[in-house]
């Protein structure tokens, strides 16, 4: 002890650091939600049908993480505490060249690990890129600097002889094996959004994009100008939005009405962070509806989907129907 009442000893003062930094832990873990929040480890409360799947995945790769990650913890802990030079009184310790059971461990091991984790993601993966022969509702998703369009691919009037989406020449750029699910009589209707728009409920900003609780959408994403990312934080999932080559395509089934944010993931530009938009999720009919009421402000048909893709984009990984 110092004559000024200060514990000088460094096995106090690293000790009273570990105490510190163990009871800052839980805070920090806790910090921004509730014991109910904190097993989903950081990810948004699932909103499809598709999306406890990669929930699972997720909470799966942390598992998995903390197990090596003490695994490896406990060896440095074990070497630091066993073969400390204070406790043998050996000054140089036996050298080993090589163990051929352990070289052997630390090579398996890891490959063992890439393995199992390559499993889980392509399995998962081949599931949720999965397409249906015909879903409930299309939607072309057009990304631009720097908001949104949404080209709902949809028979708004019921009437099979108002529309023709595979013939529109706004949605050419889509492939045939896509267009091929397109409903009959599909006139369609859009909405258009800017940096300035808001959601009218929930002051966020960007436009909304409606959807129909219960019923499976496909997304198809383009683009006008450079490569964009499309987000809905709950969906728990995203996908590149590319101009001029392969289109991504995803499907997804809401299971939850709300209003959901949405973001461009991929940083595009100069205001690429005001790129959001809202997710409306809504019951089938008043989703129906909503369609009705954009067909009546005069947003019928499709604003240009982008840039018009290759050849040999457009025939690329021809998928299974």
């Amino acid at each position: 002890m110092s004559p000024n009442g200060c514990d000088r000893s460094p096995r106090r003062r690293m000790r009273r650091k570990l105490l510190q930094a163990v009871a800052a832990g839980p805070v920090l873990a806790t910090t921004g939600c509730t014991w109910q929040d904190f097993p989903r480890l950081g990810m948004p409360t699932p909103a499809t049908e598709e999306a406890p799947r990669i929930l699972s995945l997720w909470q799966g790769s942390w598992a998995a993480a903390l197990a090596v990650g003490v695994l490896v913890w406990g060896l440095i802990l074990w070497a630091v505490i066993f073969y400390r030079r204070g406790r043998t009184k050996v000054e140089v310790p036996n050298q080993t060249r090589y163990n051929l059971p352990l070289e052997a461990l630390y090579t398996m091991a890891p490959l063992l690990v890439v393995a199992v984790l390559f499993y889980f993601t392509a399995r998962d993966e081949s599931k949720l890129l999965a397409l249906s022969e015909k879903p409930a509702h299309t939607i072309n998703v057009v990304g631009f600097q720097w908001s949104w369009n949404f080209n709902y691919i949809e028979n708004v009037d019921g009437r099979a002889d108002t529309g023709d989406a595979r013939a529109d020449p706004n949605l050419r750029i889509v492939p045939d094996r896509f267009s091929r699910a397109f409903p009959a009589g599909a006139e369609g209707v859009y909405d258009i959004g800017t940096p300035a728009t808001r959601n009218p409920q929930t002051g966020n900003p960007g436009p909304t994009l409606w959807l129909a609780e219960g019923q499976k959408v496909r997304f198809i994403l383009t683009s006008r100008d450079v490569i964009h990312s499309f987000w809905v934080l709950p969906f728990l999932m995203k996908q590149d939005v590319f101009p001029g080559q392969n289109i991504n395509v995803f499907e997804v089934t809401p299971n939850r009405e709300g209003t959901f944010r949405g973001k461009c993931a991929e940083l595009c530009g100069l205001d690429h962070a005001r790129m959001l938009f809202n997710v409306k999720v809504v019951s089938p009919a008043r989703y129906r509806q909503h369609l009705r009421e954009l067909a009546a402000r005069g947003q019928r048909g499709y604003n240009p989907a982008g840039i018009e893709t290759s050849d040999a984009a457009r025939n690329d990984e021809p998928r299974k129907l």
